[in-house]
């Protein structure tokens, strides 16, 4: 008979949990630098900024932490497509901030967990109760009270945040099967890398093209710092997460999460006077209110499998 894998201890679950909180507070900081940026510098170079700064970041630490840069031949395609769906969100992402507010833009980008949910049941064939099925149809209804009020002030850019939904749902399934054989350091520096070098010669050959999302320009000022901003608080945020993740029990740290929406609003408030009105918070409520009974309802069903495992047999 085979033990049971030790539970995390005490500690490792409040630092965990720490760092999940750590990541809600400076994720928000990536989106203000970003937003900040936006004003005199196109996307495709905020975009570019937030892989090469990760990359450089990421670099010395796989150094000082003794890490292989090898990775077996048979997960480079999956590097690949990972890099690629958080390259593609991001991008969508930031062209949404230049013009919408923060909160606004972020809650749309939380309908990613009932994708993923939604593919994992009618794709992949997991086993998904109708309760969290519609749970996740009622998140995408709070989304449309979200995209609504967006849509008539800033037009079709209030779809971008849904491409981020979309491709960094994308990323979270390739990441499940990425992260049991790659370092998380491994695979931020690899993730930045590989984006780097897709976005670098995209940026060259739009040179002189006059596109307001693409064509480069030479930072001004205080534009240098919101660049660095937007790679270092990706990188110090992701990490967090990561090691959040390693320490403590998703079901634990899942619903903290949500902690992310109300410190972007109180950015977007307080850097940019960006409020939410009365349809979009209805909307962000049912948001948050569909993801945490759909993480409930996951943890009910987890217990219910525990126990049906642990019943002696008749």
């Amino acid at each position: 008979m085979t033990e049971a894998p030790p539970l995390p201890s005490t500690d490792r679950i409040l630092a965990g949990v720490a760092l999940m909180v750590g990541f809600c507070l400076t994720a928000p900081l990536l989106d203000v630098s970003a937003k900040l940026a936006s004003d005199s510098v196109p996307v495709g170079q905020i975009t570019a900024a937030r892989f090469v700064v990760q990359c450089a970041l990421m670099a010395p630490v796989i150094g000082i932490m003794g890490l292989s840069l090898r990775i077996a031949r048979a997960h480079w395609l999956a590097l690949l497509f990972r890099a690629v769906f958080l390259l593609v969100a991001t991008f969508c992402f930031i062209a949404a901030i230049s013009v919408m507010p923060l909160a606004d833009a972020l809650a749309i980008v939380f309908v990613a967990p009932f994708i993923v949910l939604l593919v994992g049941r009618f794709h992949l064939g997991e086993e998904v109760g109708p309760r969290r099925v519609g749970a996740a149809l009622v998140g995408f209804a709070g989304v449309l009270f979200v995209i609504q009020p967006s849509f008539s002030a800033f037009g079709a850019v209030a779809l971008f945040p849904l491409g981020t939904a979309v491709s960094f749902a994308s990323y979270i399934l390739v990441t499940r099967g990425l992260s049991r054989h790659v370092h998380p350091v491994s695979l931020q520096f690899y993730t930045g890398l590989i984006a780097s070098l897709l976005c670098i010669p995209v940026l060259w050959l739009a040179e002189g093209s006059g596109s307001a999302l693409l064509d480069p320009v030479w930072p001004d000022g205080m534009a240098w710092l919101w660049l660095v901003g937007v790679g270092f608080f990706a990188a110090l945020s992701h990490m967090m997460m990561t090691y959040a993740l390693s320490m403590a029990p998703s079901a634990t740290l899942a619903p903290l999460q949500y902690l992310e929406l109300p410190v972007a609003t109180l950015l977007g408030y307080l850097v940019f006077g960006d409020f939410p009105n009365a349809l979009a918070l209805t909307g962000i409520a049912i948001i948050i209110g569909a993801g945490l009974y759909m993480i409930h309802r996951e943890r009910v069903t987890a217990r219910q499998l525990m126990t049906e495992r642990a019943a002696p047999p008749i």
